[in-house]
């Protein structure tokens, strides 16, 4: 009997991550069907997207981009949706088996929020998600029957793992980064450092945000946070290793020595499928390892004076509650800013830490007091940078 496909709705279609979801679904033989869609200003790529793959729903979380929009050509079929309310609604339909959240930032809490009270998989892009909101997200997972499968290279590594051993034999896992553009820059060099230069990611093709939070290692960071909640593992089990070539996504060890390794050519298509078809593996469309040709694989520790980010993820893993809400939306304003000419790149993680330092801690806070420290949190920074 031939398997009914799996009915996705790709939060974030645009983007790097929904692009190549999109063509994961593409290939699935119809396996996977794409049955939503869902961009926030970026109509025009929705458009064609929506003319490609003739989805049930068309979402656009705003509602001014979607007034813009001329929708000419949108299939018959496909039904469009405007509105953050929409998005949610989306999230949570019955049709929908599978919900890929690769929104970028905070926005993407509450559909991943919906997601998860309907009872969805969820095939986790965002990091933010954990970061913010880690305990709550997990506990209402657990009690709906929700299942998360990251989607994060790191993280997808680390999943996958460990299925080689039991929780309970974890002894550690490794983070790994390729280091970004300035892994070797001297204090001086990174003092100089432009968004132009920032953005010049060696290996990884992906948005302005996520690039700039690789070049601060802000991204290790938030992957420390979310790793932490995701595998519930204390924040001593998680350590970050500089890998450049970006070959070997993470490690993890276990008790009696053994440390296995994912690895993979740096390809965001293959943990995407793996989160898709979860818990079969299928024939990919991404690179292999080539292992007839020589491989060279480099690792060194990460350089906490260089990039302090690093110990302030683990401080944040470590202190739990608001923290990571806090630190999240400051590094979100803090690289807004940067973009726009208004930081420099090496204030961006003192500025972070600041805010964390400062916020009105919460140990165990509700959703709507991680939203208020949220907006705290940006405020200050604006004011921050203002002044």
């Amino acid at each position: 009997m031939t398997q009914a496909a799996k009915n996705v709705a790709v939060l974030g279609s645009t983007g790097s991550i929904g692009t190549s979801a999109l063509e994961v679904v593409a290939a699935s033989q119809g396996q996977l069907c794409a049955l939503a869609l869902a961009a926030c200003t970026s109509t025009e790529a929705l458009l064609e997207q929506g003319r490609q793959f003739r989805p049930r729903w068309i979402v656009v979380s705003d509602v001014d981009a979607s007034a813009r929009q001329d929708w000419t050509g949108l299939p018959r079929e496909t039904k469009l949706l405007a509105g953050p309310d929409a998005l949610r609604s989306i999230a949570a339909a019955p049709e929908i088996d599978i919900v890929l959240t690769a929104i970028v930032g905070a926005v993407a809490l509450e559909s991943t929020w919906a997601a998860l009270e309907a009872g969805k998989t969820i095939a986790l892009a965002n990091k933010e998600t954990l970061v913010m909101a880690g305990p709550l997200v997990m506990q209402l997972a657990a009690r709906t029957g929700a299942k998360i499968i990251p989607v994060d290279s790191e993280h997808s590594a680390v999943f996958q793992c460990l299925q080689s051993g039991r929780h309970e034999d974890i002894r550690r896992i490794v983070l790994t980064a390729s280091g970004g553009p300035f892994r070797s820059h001297t204090p001086d060099q990174l003092a100089h450092v432009t968004v132009e230069q920032a953005l010049a990611h060696p290996t990884w093709d992906m948005g302005p945000k996520i690039t700039i939070d690789s070049a601060t290692m802000m991204n290790k960071a938030l992957e420390i946070v979310e790793a932490r909640w995701l595998f519930d593992l204390r924040p001593e089990q998680i350590e970050v290793a500089i890998h450049p070539q970006s070959i070997v996504h993470s490690l993890v060890e276990f008790i009696d020595g053994s440390v296995i390794a994912q690895l993979s050519p740096p390809d965001m298509k293959l943990p995407i499928q793996y989160a898709l078809y979860y818990p079969h593996r299928q024939p990919g469309i991404s690179p292999q390892l080539d292992l007839a040709r020589s491989l060279q694989l480099d690792f060194e520790p990460a350089d906490r004076e260089r990039f302090p980010a690093i110990e302030l993820g683990l401080d944040a893993a470590r202190a739990g509650g608001t923290t990571g809400a806090a630190l999240n939306a400051a590094n979100e304003e803090a690289v807004r800013s940067f973009l726009a000419g208004e930081l420099d790149f090496v204030e961006i993680v003192p500025l972070c830490r600041s805010i964390v330092e400062h916020h009105t801690f919460d140990s165990q806070p509700t959703l709507s007091r991680i939203w208020e420290v949220d907006r705290w949190a940006r405020q200050e920074v604006t004011r921050w940078v203002c002044t």
